[in-house]
């Protein structure tokens, strides 16, 4: 049985659904390496609600995916940009799922680390900036989770150079009860963070960064990085203080850089493990028994996927993630906040459904091939 995709050409295609998943089985916990999935939230679709109106979120579902990356071994990291923080969720929804996210870990011993940002505030002074960064680290802290402490749009705003970015950090890590995550997000994936650490040149803004770290490191557990550039993160990786982590943050080459080379390697803090969960926890307890060859033959070929779902403008990334989620079945609709499922064309879901589709993504590929199909006829197409 086939069935007609949507080209980029204005054209369709026959394509034939593959028959059976990919055969993965929940295992040991990892040994290696330390892995974060960022993780979606799962919109209300009975909510009467506008793109501007604070996000209804589906608890129920919202949390069973959690305890689905639980079980395979992944950590959760909640509250994040994946998690739609800055575009439909807001520091009242996020402060929610924090405190819901962190019971429910603590209940099965999951690993869980929540982002602290400053999105409560539009923008403010660095006395403002600072204590909105105090007021969700606090309320990280006390749900007993791991705290990333987030770039901040208010920050980038209100900083007039480096200095100001040593100033508000070091007051942050000073007084943080346990080491924290920092999380330098780059601009493709929020323009709003064009020259974060006080520079656009990224020479400059990397020593800063590093400067930071340097001056805390026994308070910062470790970096993640999400600037999309490869040897960057390795050159910031062999700069870090010894016991510090690099978990890569980038999409594109995570393969390459969880694998590491001679002089080290990267853990991991991934959105794209979001749809990816099941086969990057196999692909890493692989990797795990020293087989490198054999984690990169199993996670090399999902990359072309991630550059799919993370194509410009980057930070549409979150309705490739949730389209995927709803034809795996982890929930009944394909509804987002804010109502970012219009973010991406018809073509790109088809392309996204069939490079899915060929890794084995998919735990029902028929229920994911009827569930592309609804969707197909509701743009017209038919089969």
């Amino acid at each position: 049985m086939t069935i007609r995709l949507p080209d980029f050409k204005g054209g369709l295609r026959a394509y034939e659904p593959r028959a059976e998943p990919l055969a993965v089985t929940p295992g040991a916990p990892f040994t290696s390496r330390t892995v974060f999935s960022a993780a979606h939230v799962v919109a209300d679709p009975y909510a009467d609600t506008t793109p501007d109106s604070p996000a209804a979120v589906d608890w129920d579902a919202t949390l069973a995916f959690r305890h689905h990356l639980w079980a395979h071994g992944l950590g959760v990291a909640e509250a994040m940009d994946t998690a739609q923080r800055g575009m439909g969720l807001d520091w009242a929804g996020a402060a929610e799922l924090i405190r819901r996210s962190a019971a429910e870990a603590k209940a099965v011993g999951g690993r869980i680390a929540c982002g602290v940002g400053t999105d409560q505030i539009a923008a403010g002074s660095l006395v403002e900036v600072r204590a909105a960064y105090e007021e969700q680290l606090a309320v990280v802290e006390a749900s007993g989770a791991q705290a990333i402490l987030m770039a901040s749009r208010a920050l980038a705003a209100a900083a007039s150079g480096p200095e100001d970015y040593l100033e508000v950090y070091g007051h942050l890590l000073r007084q943080s009860a346990e080491p924290v995550i920092l999380h330098w997000l780059g601009p493709m994936f929020d323009p709003a963070l064009e020259g974060y650490w006080g520079s656009a040149d990224l020479d400059a803004a990397t020593d800063t960064f590093l400067e930071v770290i340097a001056a805390h490191p026994d308070k910062v557990d470790g970096i993640k990085v999400s600037l999309l550039d490869a040897q960057r993160e390795i050159d910031i990786r062999r700069r870090l203080p010894q016991g510090v982590r690099c978990y890569t943050g980038d999409d594109f080459n995570y393969p390459e850089l969880i694998a590491g080379d001679e002089k080290g390697f990267s853990h991991a803090l991934l959105g794209i493990f979001d749809p990816l969960g099941p086969l990057a926890a196999e692909a890493v307890r692989v990797l795990d028994t020293g087989n490198v060859s054999g984690f990169r033959e199993l996670l090399d070929p999902t990359v072309e996927l991630s550059r799919h779902l993370f194509q410009t403008p980057t930070r549409f990334y979150k309705t490739g993630v949730v389209f995927l989620a709803w034809l795996s079945g982890h929930q009944s609709h394909f509804t987002m906040v804010g109502g970012l499922q219009s973010a991406r064309s018809l073509p790109h879901f088809a392309r996204a459904y069939e490079l899915a589709d060929g890794l084995g993504l998919f735990p029902d590929p028929k229920l994911a091939e009827e569930r592309m199909k609804n969707l197909l006829a509701l743009y017209g197409v038919a089969q």
